[in-house]
Formats: structure tokens, C-alpha cells, sequence
């Protein structure tokens, strides 16, 4: 295995939701780590992970998090826990853009359920 330091620049990236991204900064079967960045008034469907728990971790912007029938707002510094089969959705609805962090542990590669279309 080499070991090498991973930022934005050198990770794998993907685009998701039309116009965000993510880096994918750590994948392993049993631990990924990825940046994520949502540009204001967008964000992903509500849906749930069957496996996977997952932390969100604001670094800089603002998010709002639906999970289930409740809504957080998390700043640069907050954190939130979802639990496997945990509905939620992310979206930045803030006037900047949205840089976080996404902990999940096992991998969500395969685990997504969506609930809307």
C-alpha cells in the first residue's frame, strides 16, 4: 500500500446532484471519508443506507439536515450522526457554498436506498 497525503486536488472526484462534488479521500470496504461540496439552494433526495452509519462534518458553509421527521442546521465546526436505515437528506439552502465532511463506516458504496425520485 502506498501512503500518500489526499486533498481535492489529487482524490478521486465525482459529480452527484447535477452540480455538486465529492473527493473521495479514504475508500475502504470498512471506512470511507469523503469531501463534499453543495453550492447554495441545492443538495441531494432523501434516502437511507442500510449498513452504513454515517458523520456529517461541516468545514466551511452551512448545512440543513433532514433526518426523519427532524431538521438540523449544522455551521463550520458541527457535526451529526446518522445511523444505519436513518432517512435523511442534505442540503445547502445557505447564500455560500458548502464544503463537509462525510465519515462512513462501513463503506456506502452499494448501500443507498432512495426514497424519492
Amino acid at each position: 500500500m502506498t501512503t500518500m497525503i489526499k486533498n481535492t486536488a489529487n482524490a478521486e472526484h465525482y459529480p452527484w446532484g447535477q452540480v455538486c462534488d465529492g473527493w473521495r479521500l479514504l475508500e475502504r470496504s470498512d471506512l470511507s471519508v469523503i469531501q463534499e461540496r453543495i453550492p447554495p439552494n441545492a443538495g441531494e433526495i432523501s434516502h437511507f443506507h442500510q449498513r452504513a452509519r454515517q458523520l456529517f462534518f461541516v468545514l466551511s458553509g452551512e448545512l440543513q439536515i433532514q433526518l426523519g421527521e427532524q431538521r438540523f442546521h449544522l455551521s463550520p465546526g458541527d457535526s451529526l450522526e446518522v445511523p444505519p436505515g436513518d432517512r435523511h437528506r442534505v442540503r445547502n439552502e445557505g447564500s455560500i457554498e458548502a464544503t463537509f465532511l462525510v465519515v462512513s463506516a462501513p463503506t456506502t458504496r452499494g448501500d443507498r436506498v432512495n426514497v424519492e425520485a
